[in-house]
């Protein structure tokens, strides 16, 4: 790498930390927590980097014998390099307004960007490519480019996007998005079947407020949407809580069994419960898929 390339790409660090999101703070004290580290992906094989020595076998070309390390000892040794296969890992966190509510604590917009940088700066620490659908940059293993998602997440957060865009996505990647799944199910089967036709392995995180699961209103209770939409009162909002529970446990198992049905994983996380317990469970799913 030239001096010129090097102080360029040394500048653009400084300029990202500077103004550091919170949220990233955040995520990155969360994926320190998990100290989960490499998920073993090292073997010998092809690549650049250097792996350790053997003793040198029958079936070894005379090429790879390394004469050095060999003349220090009475046994000829191979210099063995890593095989690397660094996976591409795809993330889209939804945007729409609807994910701005709050009942209690953390809003699900907030949840849901601290495990997406919490699992990318994971993924980044074994090795793997990580990249934000739409932000305009190729998956990269950087810090740089972690700093990168967390801003376009944070300090440029599109208004009403909830889908991942048709945007160009490389073959064979995993993908994750995270989103409350609360728009029509026909367009979250449209969209997970365009992105099932070039990826690997897909990951769905269910981002649920508990008062959207649970409804604990009773008397008059006034409902108002986040997008404006919804403005109704109710006389006695305890009378349409079963009928209401019913129909948000259907959507959930809908979403979860479309999941499912075309490979992906899905997990459900509610914003009261520790963002820790989420990101095992979605760190250890997304291994196993970049493993298998």
């Amino acid at each position: 790498m030239s001096q010129a390339r090097y102080h360029s790409l040394e500048d653009e660090a400084e300029t990202l930390s500077a103004s550091l999101p919170p949220l990233m703070v955040e995520a990155e004290r969360l994926a320190a927590a998990v100290s989960l580290g490499v998920h073993g992906r090292r073997k010998a094989g092809m690549g650049e980097s250097f792996w350790q020595f053997r003793h040198y076998r029958a079936e070894d070309p005379s090429i790879a014998i390394d004469w050095r390390q060999s003349g220090k000892s009475q046994h000829l040794y191979v210099r063995e390099r890593e095989w690397e296969a660094a996976q591409s890992v795809w993330f889209w966190r939804d945007g729409s307004a609807g994910m701005r509510f709050k009942s209690q604590g953390t809003s699900k917009i907030d949840r849901a960007t601290v495990l997406t940088l919490a699992l990318a700066s994971l993924l980044i620490r074994g090795g793997e490519r990580v990249a934000l659908v739409g932000e305009g940059h190729g998956p990269a293993a950087s810090r740089i480019a972690l700093r990168r998602i967390a801003h376009a997440l944070v300090d440029l957060q599109p208004a009403d996007v909830a889908l991942p865009p048709d945007a160009p996505v490389t073959r064979n990647a995993h993908f994750v998005w995270a989103s409350d799944f609360l728009t029509p199910v026909e367009d979250i089967e449209r969209t997970l079947r365009r992105l099932t036709k070039s990826t690997a392995s897909g990951h769905l995180v269910h981002i649920i407020d508990p008062a959207e699961e649970d409804f604990p209103y009773t008397g008059r209770t006034r409902f108002e949407s986040v997008e404006g939409k919804l403005n109704e009162t109710l006389g006695r909002a305890e009378s349409v809580a079963s009928a209401y529970r019913a129909r948000f446990k259907a959507h959930s198992e809908t979403v979860a069994q479309m999941a499912r049905k075309l490979g992906w994983n899905y997990l459900a996380h509610r914003t009261d419960k520790p963002a820790q317990m989420a990101l095992v469970a979605l760190f250890a799913d997304l291994s196993g898929a970049i493993r298998a």
